[in-house]
């Protein structure tokens, strides 16, 4: 593995992590991962953190056209509606590089796998920022970031690790990946529905036992999906952990509410969309009527905003 990182999606995730590798001491580069044939350019970010504290670092930014070959770790925080896209466009240019899928949803994987990418590995990200200007952001981590091997080998996921080590954040070897992924989904299945849907801020979980009745039930969906497919879950467990997401996000928004406001596509279909899919595959659809319902809705309302109105420049938070 090169030492040069190259980190696909400059929004709010993809530019953090950039600083804090540059003030590590890593070579990095982010590349657009919705357009090309921009100009380079060098910026300097910076990120402020809850306590008031701040760092900056001066990060280079250009396309992918810029690259023939993306020699080193490719890194993606892009949002996962564009994987398909991505898997075509990296194809020629990857190489044996590792690619790392720092995105929310369950499959997200699929596209560069079907693709034959040869290294692909997959973080369930425990952290949350966002966009204050084109070169602020506000950051605020939450947990150790555990990576995973989709298609690699422990060797290879140790020197990833290895790579993205930084103080600020933090990264882990995980073994099963598969299942934290899929309890961070079931979560966020909960989040990016109800909370756009209703039009209001994480915390109405914690505040309202209506709204948490209502997300017990998806989860209790989402959980005897997970179960069939092979995942061990606990109900109570992933309730707990939405409880205490919604207590320490009280009054933020989530990113899907955010998405549909600006006109722009949301991650719903590797979400509630996805769990539908694979309940189908298990003869269990009759079995997640509401998380399908609540996802459909969620993708209906994004796809008339995006009708209603041109996106704007404002970039929601990202990660939960």
């Amino acid at each position: 593995m090169e030492d040069r990182i190259f980190i696909i999606g400059a929004g709010a995730v993809g530019r953090v992590l950039a600083v804090f590798l540059k003030r590590a001491g890593r070579e990095v580069v982010l590349l657009r991962g919705s357009v090309d044939g921009l100009a380079a350019t060098t910026e300097t970010v910076q990120v402020a953190f809850p306590d008031g504290t701040e760092l900056e670092a001066e990060v280079d930014i250009a396309t992918l056209s810029h690259f023939p070959a993306l020699d080193g770790l490719v890194v993606l925080t892009s949002k996962s509606y564009g994987n398909e896209g991505l898997a075509r466009s990296l194809g020629g240019k990857i190489g044996r590089s590792p690619v790392v899928l720092l995105q929310n949803g369950l499959g997200v994987e699929k596209p560069f796998v079907e693709a034959g990418f040869p290294e692909v590995y997959r973080c369930v990200l425990f952290t949350t920022s966002q966009t204050v200007s084109d070169t602020r952001l506000s950051f605020k981590p939450v947990a150790v970031s555990p990576v995973g091997i989709v298609r690699g080998n422990e060797p290879t996921l140790n020197r990833v690790v290895e790579t993205l080590r930084n103080p600020h954040l933090t990264f882990r070897a995980e073994a099963d990946i598969r299942t934290v992924s899929w309890k961070k989904a079931v979560t966020n299945c909960v989040f990016n529905s109800i909370c756009p849907l209703l039009e209001v801020d994480n915390g109405i979980f914690h505040r309202s036992p209506e709204v948490l009745a209502l997300a017990r039930r998806v989860i209790g969906e989402c959980v005897e999906v997970a179960n069939a497919a092979g995942v061990a879950l606990n109900a109570d467990e992933v309730t707990e952990s939405l409880l205490l997401i919604s207590r320490s996000s009280d009054g933020q928004l989530i990113s899907t509410l955010q998405d549909i406001r600006n006109g722009r596509p949301t991650e719903i279909e590797t979400l509630n969309l996805e769990v539908a899919r694979v309940a189908e595959s298990l003869n269990l659809g009759h079995r997640v009527s509401q998380t399908r319902l609540l996802g459909e809705l969620t993708k209906l309302k994004s796809d008339l905003s995006r009708t209603a109105q041109p996106a704007s420049g404002i970039i929601p938070p990202e990660g939960f």
